[in-house]
């Protein structure tokens, strides 16, 4: 009996998951585990693998498909075994899918009708649904995309409409958006005008001199707009949520990074030689914070509900910039790990985060956040708290300043450290002795090693 292939739930926020890329085709065989396709969650990409054996039977959804959680999405079988033609959908909704399926197809619909500049609305009034590459195509296209019949859940359209509606009606001539506004004001037909633009595209000055002279009264440029969603949405929220909540108080304190740089010269060829990675001050900073927390468990919570939870671990995320986003991966178990396999971790979930390869486990856990821009020329900042943890520490970068050093006055290695920690959890005093602790042994890092 043929099995089927659901879009799978990866958290419990997730309502849709965008299918990026299937891994299989139509009658390729599958095997257990193995990655058969791709989705991206509000928070990561993910590649899902195969719970069942044999043959894939039957693909209901496309790239750029965005599709609700449990949503039968395609069946694995023996092959020549009969599956529906279309989505069952949600478990109980196979008569409303059905109906879907027959409903007549739509008129023929004329190109006037399609085309457009800039209209983004449906006929009645909402914005309508389609997926980025249906956009895309249409805008190319000049095509109105709230014209077109969607094919997609709910009515969204797909690339493949858009491609329909192409082959039937013809794409509507290449212009300019001005060209577009004086043709319209001028009542100028655009099929009739020859462009001289770059691949024949249609200018302002082809509409001219198409038509009788025209005056061009001055167009002002737009702004463009992009609706945030997937990552952005999730991180704006978050943000949001964090600072309207959580009563933020940062300190700051400058750190001599002399010993520092020290230590790292040394530990620099016995690092490599065992990873074949180079040890960075960020994995120097993340078990030195980690000591800190673990002589100063107070600044080690969180809160759930009107508790206040004190780990008994110590589990660091690490924020790290991602193309349209941020992520904080989790280095787990930090106190019992040493610099070299901390190195590895780090340049792991950092390179697997940068790449969209990060398992959900690894976005799990951390108690306590490090946001380091020090590779920019920033001195210092206010991190916002990567909730439920209680507190983050933002790092600067590392420049040479006077300071005064037993009565004179030297040229130093200085750094700059943040921390932002919920006032509901934890008091300002604590959270200063965390803070002088972590100075101290970052002024003093030898003794990480002890």
């Amino acid at each position: 009996m043929a099995k089927e292939i659901f879009m799978p739930k990866l958290s419990s926020t997730m309502e849709v998951g965008t299918l990026l890329q299937w891994l299989k085709e139509e009658g390729d065989s599958v095997e257990i585990g193995e990655p058969i396709f791709e989705i991206m969650t509000d928070k990561i990409n993910i590649e899902v693998e195969a719970y069942d054996a044999g043959t894939l039977l039957k693909k209901y959804f496309q790239e750029d498909d965005q599709v609700p959680v449990n949503y039968i999405i395609g069946y694995i079988g023996i092959a020549g075994e009969t599956v529906p033609d279309a989505s069952p959908g949600l478990s109980g909704s196979e008569v409303e899918v059905q109906e879907q399926a027959e409903a007549p197809a739509p008129a023929a619909t004329d190109a006037a009708d399609l085309v457009g500049v800039g209209n983004s609305v449906s006929q009645n009034g909402e914005k309508p649904r389609a997926t980025p590459a249906a956009r895309k195509l249409a805008r190319v296209n000049e095509l109105e995309i709230g014209a077109i019949q969607g094919s997609g859940p709910n009515g969204r359209v797909q690339k493949k409409d858009v491609v329909a509606v192409i082959e039937r009606v013809g794409a509507a001539p290449k212009a300019t958006p001005l060209a577009h506004k004086i043709a319209a004001s001028e009542q100028v037909n655009l099929s009739a005008v020859t462009g001289t633009g770059v691949n024949g595209k249609i200018v302002k000055t082809d509409v001219i001199a198409a038509g009788s002279k025209v005056e061009v009264a001055p167009v002002s440029i737009p702004s463009p707009r992009k609706k945030m969603s997937g990552m952005r949405k999730v991180i704006a929220e978050r943000m949001a949520q964090s600072a309207y909540t959580a009563p933020h108080v940062t300190l700051t304190t400058d750190v001599d990074m002399t010993k520092v740089k020290e230590l790292r010269a040394s530990l620099l060829p016995i690092v490599e030689k065992q990873t074949g990675l180079r040890l960075s001050y960020t994995e120097v900073l993340i078990k030195a914070a980690a000591a800190a927390l673990s002589r100063h468990p107070e600044v080690n919570v969180s809160i759930e509900g009107d508790e206040i939870v004190q780990h008994g671990q110590v589990h660091i995320g690490l924020a790290v910039a991602v193309p349209g986003g941020l992520m904080v991966p989790v280095v787990k178990d930090v106190l019992i790990k040493g610099l070299s396999e901390l190195t590895h971790d780090a340049k792991e979930i950092g390179q697997r985060a940068r790449e969209n390869k990060l398992l959900p486990d690894q976005l799990k856990g951390s108690t306590f956040t490090i946001s380091n821009l020090g590779m920019y020329a920033i001195d210092a900042f206010t991190p916002i708290i990567n909730q439920p943890e209680s507190a983050i520490l933002g790092v600067g970068r590392i420049v040479d300043k006077p300071v005064a050093v037993n009565g004179a006055l030297e040229i130093r290695p200085m750094m700059t450290l943040s921390l932002s920690f919920d006032h509901r959890a934890i008091d300002g005093a604590p959270a200063a002795a965390f803070l002088t602790e972590l100075k101290q042994i970052l002024e003093n890092p030898f003794e990480l090693l002890v």
